[in-house]
């Protein structure tokens, strides 16, 4: 659906995007990730056609995003990173409006008010409507137009927990819609939860591309088990292991720390064998943001 090799933005002396290359494929929810800075929106700006590159070849649904402009532009949705609309412009005006530049009915844009939950906000002013509320607004007027292909640029920034999940369960409806979803984000849990892929953006460079699980079992296959025990022996018991590489202990407390997916299974087989009686248990398990800092050397936060 999208296809960008040796892609090269710049600003006068500043280099924003070098020599970038990445696919995203028919159906999925592709994210591209890193700091604020990073080059994310200067890489979807170009992708859609908003900027133009200065090396390199983007190839979307078969169309030169710049040359190909106002043809693209009948195929893809587009949710800006600040997009703003006038105050005093109606929920119902800004969809009939949009639904009218696409030669689309009205009832078109009024179905997705529906399915978004913005029906009952259809005579509401822009103005008046909460974060969450303008977001999913943005959403129904990407997506008015039917679009073969979705751009949101950090769509939840901003937002409440409450909210942003709620955009969550949108942005999977559009993927279960049978419609392909480009979105970048500087939040390491949305990417988890939401995409197929990802592409790890630092410095204008892509650093790794592949689905977050993978990502994190490439680069962070460390585990760490907390539980609390009175047993004595138990800290020997957890020494032998398999795959476990540290164990400390205390006040009853024991951290063990090793690597691989069996870490866990190994360690409670090791409860089970030797009887040893545990009043709690958990695990720690490495994050896309861990992937982030081990990769970049920094948070993503930074």
């Amino acid at each position: 659906m999208i296809q960008v090799t040796g892609f090269r933005k710049t600003y006068g002396s500043t280099v924003a995007v070098d020599d970038v290359s990445f696919e995203v494929r028919d159906g999925e929810i592709f994210g591209l990730i890193g700091p604020n800075g990073a080059g994310k929106t200067t890489t979807m700006e170009c992708v859609e056609g908003l900027r133009t590159r200065d090396r390199g070849t983007i190839s979307v649904l078969g169309l030169d995003p710049f040359r190909d402009v106002y043809k693209l532009q009948e195929r893809i949705g587009v949710q800006l990173q600040e997009a703003q609309l006038q105050k005093r412009i109606k929920v119902k005006e800004a969809v009939h409006l949009w639904a009218s530049l696409y030669r689309k009915a009205a009832s078109e844009g009024d179905r997705l008010l529906e399915q978004l939950g913005l029906a009952d906000k259809r005579n509401a002013w822009f103005m008046t409507l909460s974060g969450g509320q303008k977001q999913r607004l943005f959403i129904v007027l990407a997506l008015i137009n039917d679009p073969e292909v979705v751009f949101l640029d950090e769509l939840t920034t901003g937002l409440d927990p409450q909210a942003r999940r709620a955009i969550w369960e949108l942005v999977r409806g559009i993927r279960d819609r049978g419609k392909t979803v480009f979105l970048t984000t500087h939040l390491m849990e949305e990417a988890e939860r939401l995409c197929d892929r990802v592409a790890i953006i630092d410095h204008g460079r892509i650093i790794d591309i592949d689905s977050p699980e993978r990502l994190v079992r490439r680069h962070c296959p460390e585990r760490t088990v907390v539980l609390v025990t009175d047993d004595p022996v138990a800290e020997e018991r957890f020494r032998a292991v398999p795959r476990v590489e540290g164990v400390t202990s205390g006040d009853g407390r024991i951290t063990i720390r090793g690597n691989g997916e069996d870490l866990v299974t190994d360690v409670i087989h090791c409860l089970s064998e030797n009887r040893i009686r545990v009043t709690n248990f958990r695990t720690i398990l490495p994050t896309l943001e861990d992937v982030f800092l081990k990769l970049t050397g920094h948070s993503i936060r930074d």
